[in-house]
This record gives C-alpha cells, sequence and structure tokens, in this order.
C-alpha cells in the first residue's frame, strides 16, 4: 500500500474510533427515530454537487443515525436544530 493510502487508511481508522458507529438508515427509519425521542437534536446540513442533498444526524440509545435525502424532512416541532457547514461521514 503506498504511504499516502496508509495515511488515509489510519486517518479513517482514527476517525470512526473518535467518533463511534454512524448508523446510515433510510429517511423512514430516520423518521420512526425521531418520533421515539422526546426532544430530539438532530443536525442538519445541505450539500451536493449536481442537485441538493440535506444530511441528517442524531443520536439515540448511544448511537449516531444518518441519513441522506433529496427533499427536507419535517422534523418534530420539539426537535432542537443545529445548522451545520458540512456532516462527514467515514465511507
Amino acid at each position: 500500500m503506498p504511504h499516502g493510502a496508509a495515511a488515509a487508511a489510519a486517518a479513517i481508522a482514527n476517525a470512526i474510533k473518535a467518533t463511534g458507529a454512524i448508523v446510515r438508515v433510510e429517511q423512514k427509519d430516520f423518521e420512526i427515530i425521531l418520533r421515539k425521542t422526546e426532544k430530539p437534536l438532530v443536525i442538519i446540513a445541505q450539500g451536493g454537487l449536481f442537485s441538493t442533498k440535506y444530511q441528517y444526524m442524531t443520536s439515540y440509545k448511544g448511537f449516531a443515525f444518518f441519513t441522506k435525502t433529496v427533499a427536507p424532512l419535517l422534523l418534530p416541532s420539539s426537535a432542537e436544530i443545529i445548522r451545520a457547514q458540512k456532516i462527514w461521514t467515514p465511507q
């Protein structure tokens, strides 16, 4: 493995260790998780090269859940929202 690729792999491994598990779920499952939480904290970011994508992250029972959608989600009125410039998840 070339030195640059090894360094990138090590950086990704360290990022995963630092953030813990990130669980990617479908939009409908993300919405179910939000309904199970009384006052969910939701981090939102917009991105995309050719079209806008909406990214959402929340935590539930010690896990971080992530979803990406093409249209904005209708969030519960009780949700606390944090707008981020970007949500980065390891690939």
